[in-house]
């Protein structure tokens, strides 16, 4: 059975109080694991922080580009991988033109605190977030800004056929390198790489996912060369057997591994969405997947560790003497993240645990488990990331930190300098 640390927190009237107050609970251990703790701590210089930037933040306000600075999180970040474009027809496109290039900010909402024009009609003059990215660039031009293009298998699939393959790669470095976002308007220089979010090639299609990366990389450095191309690739043993990683890897700068969704609400029993070890030698972990891409020929630097900015959570979680853990439960659907666990720990019963071998921690209050990632156990994934020499750490995805950007800062403790801010009064 796990050993469990369980800990205590009163209710809070401040959920930033409480926010602190959790960040520094989590980071309580007994003498032996405070040793650990010690000889985990990061100590590279070099350290990639890559976090996706959510396109459909801007809806409802929930998270624009200026976030990025009010929250500090220019702070932390190497590069942004900024979600989403689009595949249709086998070609590239602008996957939302509203959010992307029409959406008019308001000043206070804008990087700069100008408003955007609204008179001139759509498709007419940039506005949305590519603008704002723009303004970030200005701003801060160490931070590289990364296209990420999704979509279904099935169009991935169908684009990197050998037919359709050289054209659909134009497609792409036309509209998003060179900056032709829209007839008659242009973004020139906005996009640093593109990356290939392909879930995921199998078998079937891992030769044309590796020409597919292959002429990526072909028609990138005949554009200008330094251009970033990074992949998202699968946590599970399949997503590893089915391609030859050391051949796919060549072309590529970064694999962003989503070490995450391990156990989650497809599931009706509890567990941890991102563990980093486990006790049980047989379940895949992070530290397992990662050791699959290593075995498999990838070179430790172009792989980037990814975590969680979400949780999962349960319900009718009935206690069996693992206060939750590994426990049938009732999934509960929505957007949870890291005010999901400070909002959770505010209930008087609620209890914050942490298993000491995955370091991996859960709130329990009776009825309902989650499971996240906190500063501890992410200082842990980044300690792991560099003792295993890998680029880094990867980030899914950013509007899921708190407004005190609590996750960002503790990735960000490994003495990698923030990009230079070049805004009025910077030198």
């Amino acid at each position: 059975m796990r050993l469990i640390i369980r800990m205590t927190l009163r209710r809070f009237a401040s959920a930033a109080l409480l926010s602190a107050t959790l960040s520094l609970c989590s980071a309580v251990h007994t003498p032996a694991q405070t040793a650990r703790a010690i000889s985990l701590k990061p100590t590279s210089t070099t350290h990639q922080v890559v976090g996706y930037f959510p396109q459909w933040g801007v809806y409802n306000r929930r998270y624009v580009p200026k976030d990025l600075i009010t929250r500090g999180a220019v702070k932390t970040l190497t590069q942004i991988n900024y979600a989403q474009a689009n595949v249709r027809d086998n070609a590239c496109v602008v996957a939302d033109p509203q959010a992307d290039i029409n959406l008019a900010f308001q000043a206070a909402d804008s990087i700069d605190g100008v408003a955007d024009p609204t008179g001139p009609p759509p498709g007419t003059v940039l506005r949305g977030n590519f603008h704002q990215l723009q303004l970030l660039r200005a701003r801060y031009p160490r931070l590289r800004v990364v296209i990420s293009i999704m979509g279904k298998r099935s169009l991935f699939e169908d684009a990197a056929k050998p037919e359709n393959r050289v054209n659909f790669v134009r497609s792409c470095v036309s509209m998003f390198l060179q900056g032709h976002v829209a007839p008659g308007l242009d973004a020139p220089n906005l996009f640093d790489g593109i990356d290939v979010d392909w879930e995921y090639p199998d078998e079937n299609h891992a030769e044309d996912f590796i020409a597919l990366m292959q002429e990526f990389r072909k028609q990138m450095d005949a554009l200008r060369p330094h251009l970033t191309l990074s992949i998202a690739s699968g946590a599970a043993t399949k997503n590893i057997t089915a391609v030859d990683w050391r051949r796919a890897s060549v072309p590529l700068d970064q694999i962003n591994v989503m070490t995450y969704d391990y156990q989650g609400p497809w599931s009706h029993t509890t567990g941890f969405n991102a563990p980093l070890r486990s006790a049980n030698l047989n379940e895949e972990t992070v530290g397992t997947t990662i050791d699959g891409y290593l075995n498999a020929g990838v070179p430790a630097h172009k792989l980037l560790l990814g975590v969680p900015f979400y949780a999962y959570q349960w319900e009718n979680v009935t206690e069996t003497g693992t206060h939750g853990l590994n426990t049938k439960g009732d999934p509960v659907r929505g957007n949870l993240n890291q005010s999901t666990a400070v909002t959770l720990l505010t209930n008087p019963t609620a209890k914050l645990y942490r298993d000491p071998v995955s370091l991996s921690p859960w709130v329990y209050d009776g009825n309902n488990f989650l499971t996240f990632d906190d500063p501890a156990s992410l200082q842990a994934k980044t300690a792991y990331a560099d003792e295993k020499h890998l680029g880094g750490v990867m980030i899914w995805e950013l509007s899921g930190d708190t407004t005190e950007g609590i996750l960002l800062r503790a990735l960000g403790q490994t003495g990698q300098p923030a990009p230079h801010d070049v805004s009025a009064g910077s030198k």
